[in-house]
């Protein structure tokens, strides 16, 4: 099956188009030129940028399997002038079958393309990992493992694709897959057949070593503890799966675009035998023994050393000391190791005079300020795939950058479009050699207009006019506006569209009004305001998907006041507004209005109805919303596709959407 990049409709494997939505299932568009690529080509043929699905694989071949030479591999081993080689003897649906043409693809289907053309598959040594990068030649098809996943759920595993065919290899990316946001590479595909594993993940091997960040002056101490206590939380993270390996790699480390901690692939950890008694003075036997040695925080702690020994950084003080204590085996928890790179931390950063190195903090420290982001393990409900009452580093933050997009359309259903949006931004950057720093101030306005023809699309119109003007005039300082501001905008908002009410003496249904939810931005500081049914939603890796506004409506007026939802909905004006500004005077406009804090990369997304009924952005968030927030991802494009999504499923309403992108890392100068 053909899933749909736009809507994620099953459609035949033999379609060029979608049946739902119409989009090519043939071609994807060129990020950089916005050209048709095909989808196996790994470049763009009119600007030359990386268009296709790149992968990393990570195969291993074991000594069981059965390898017996095929016509293919003769042909290749007497052009090669090599000796005896191997093929591969599958079954019929075997993504690795007998043939690999040209030695250039992972399975038969030639889907998965090696881009390493020297790499010959049979010459990999047995019971060794070997990593390659691959391109999916097809990203639209159903993977293997989808399926063997989706049958298990069902019942229906058979001998070709039960889970049983998985590879033990491919299971610690499995049980891992809800902690991608710590660092965890998520899981694409995988299989094996007759004594070969392969798994793909996501490809990290372009991105920034981090040996490489080590080497940097400008990397701070407070940089360093960030990524130490970034370390211990994958450290309890793999223990359950027994890749703790994969922290003690190196060449392994690598940072993600937000300067966070990631691995580019997970090692299982090899199996210990414990050693209770070493001869005095036998420096050979010492030696083993601590290689033998069952992983523990000293074994994080000499793989520290190591990072400082291999970039030739100089230790500075509360960590030497910490160092020199995990040898000595004076730290003997995860907790407490944690508890010390808190308080250095916290030393670092002058915020509490009374922390010193080796004291756990004390506990107002971890509650001041709330422009403070704390790091933690995760946020999953069960509680088999977390740490209990982990300690946190507290870490100041800032903005790296603040992008946006808004786009309106009428629907098609509608003759006319009443919605109307407005953005300002204002960002002074100020880049040096050793110094990066982004100060930015946003206005971000939707409103959905009602009262027909030149009423609702005037009120939506008047009031993002309105609202612009005020605060042009008042909203001078280095600061968010206060919440008394923004209520008094909000209320000569009202009073502007009532006032033309009025004067065109409008009564009853015939009186304009508009809908409004309004997003102010200064740095990491967010205010939000709202009347009506338009909405803000927020997403973020960690939290996923969530609403922020509370629509003013007579089902939710009934759920505060204890109704049952479902009863609060059944009735037949459930729906029908309490408030909208325009229709009455001002004391019957009680905005919402909180302030909220950008902790993570946050994405912020203004919906009038039309995009947010039925549930849409829920069901669909995923796919259309939360790739948004990587730096790569074209806002225009994204939200061109989600005015998309609406009319196919939605469409009876106009469609607006106002798309926010803050990204935002720990600020290393703040000390």
């Amino acid at each position: 099956m053909l899933i749909c990049p736009q809507c994620n409709f099953e459609n035949p494997n033999s379609n060029r188009f979608c049946q739902n939505c119409g989009e090519s299932l043939a071609h994807r568009v060129c990020p950089e030129c916005s050209a048709d690529v095909a989808l196996d080509a790994q470049y763009c043929d009119n600007c030359g940028a990386e268009c296709g699905t790149i992968l990393w694989a990570i195969v291993i071949k074991e000594k069981t399997g059965d390898w017996k030479l095929g016509t293919v591999g003769q042909q290749d081993k007497e052009t090669r002038g090599q000796g005896e080689m191997e093929d591969f003897s599958a079954t019929p649906h075997s993504p690795l079958s007998s043939p690999l043409p040209m030695r250039s693809y992972l399975d038969e289907q030639q889907r998965y393309q090696i881009l390493e053309p020297s790499l010959i598959l049979e010459d990999i040594p047995f019971d060794r990992e070997v990593g390659m990068r691959v391109l999916d030649c097809q990203p639209y098809q159903k993977t293997l493992l989808e399926v063997m996943l989706l049958n298990d759920e069902q019942g229906a595993g058979n001998s070709s694709f039960g889970t049983d065919e998985i590879p033990n290899l491919a299971r610690p990316y499995i049980d891992l897959q809800s902690l991608c946001h710590l660092g965890i590479p998520p899981i694409h595909d995988t299989w094996q057949r007759d004594g070969m594993q392969v798994v793909l993940v996501e490809d990290r091997s372009h991105r920034q070593s981090l040996l490489d960040i080590w080497h940097e002056e400008t990397t701070s101490s407070l940089q360093i503890v960030n990524f130490f206590y970034q370390m211990t939380q994958l450290w309890a993270v793999l223990e359950k799966v027994r890749c703790r390996q994969s922290l003690l790699e190196l060449s392994n480390l690598r940072l993600d675009e937000d300067q966070s901690l990631a691995l580019q692939q997970l090692y299982v950890e090899p199996v210990y035998e414990d050693i209770t008694e070493v001869p005095l003075g036998d420096e050979k036997a010492s030696t083993d023994a601590v290689k033998a040695h069952p992983f523990s925080v000293q074994t994080l702690g000499r793989m520290w050393q190591a990072l400082f020994r291999e970039s030739q950084r100089t230790q500075f003080g509360s960590i030497l000391h910490l160092l020199g204590d995990l040898e000595l085996g004076k730290v003997h928890s995860l907790e407490q190791l944690q508890s010390r790179l808190e308080a250095i931390s916290c030393e670092l950063q002058g915020l509490s005079s009374g922390t010193s190195t080796g004291a756990s903090p004390a506990p107002e420290v971890l509650q001041n300020s709330d422009s403070r982001t704390i790091l933690q393990l995760e946020e999953e409900e069960d509680t088999d795939s977390k740490v209990d009452d982990m300690p946190t580093v507290v870490l100041p933050m800032q903005l790296m950058s603040l992008d946006y997009a808004g786009l309106t359309d009428v629907g098609r259903q509608r003759d006319h479009n009443e919605d109307y949006f407005g953005i300002e931004t204002e960002i002074y950057k100020l880049e040096l050699p050793s110094k990066r720093t982004l100060q930015a101030r946003g206005l971000y306005v939707l409103c959905d207009g009602m009262g027909g023809h030149a009423g609702g699309e005037v009120a939506s119109a008047l009031a993002v006019s309105t609202l612009r003007q005020y605060f042009q005039t008042h909203w001078a300082s280095n600061q968010l506006p206060t919440e008394k501001d923004i209520l008094q905008a909000v209320r000569l908002t009202n009073q502007a569209i009532y006032d033309v009410n009025q004067k065109d003496f409008r009564s009853g249904v015939g009186r304009m009004g508009t809908t409004l939810v309004m997003v102010l931005v200064y740095d990491t500081q967010v205010a939000v305001a709202h009347v009506g049914d338009s909405r803000l939603y927020r997403v973020t890796r960690k939290r996923g998907l969530e609403q922020i506004t509370v629509d003013h409506e007579v089902g939710q007026r009934e759920i505060a006041r204890g109704v049952e939802p479902n009863l609060a909905y059944a009735r037949p004006d459930a729906y029908q507004l309490t408030q909208a500004l325009g229709p009455r005077d001002g004391n019957y406009i009680i905005p919402d209005v909180k302030f909220l804090e950008i902790n993570e990369d946050t994405l912020f997304i203004l919906a009038s109805d039309g995009l947010s009924d039925n549930n849409l952005l829920t069901l669909h968030w995923q796919t259309h919303l939360q790739p948004l927030l990587s730096s790569s991802a074209n806002l225009e494009h994204g939200v061109k596709a989600l005015i998309d999504l609406a009319n196919n499923y939605n469409g009876h309403d106009n469609i607006t959407a106002v798309v926010i992108r803050a990204k935002v890392r720990p600020n290393m100068e703040q000390q």
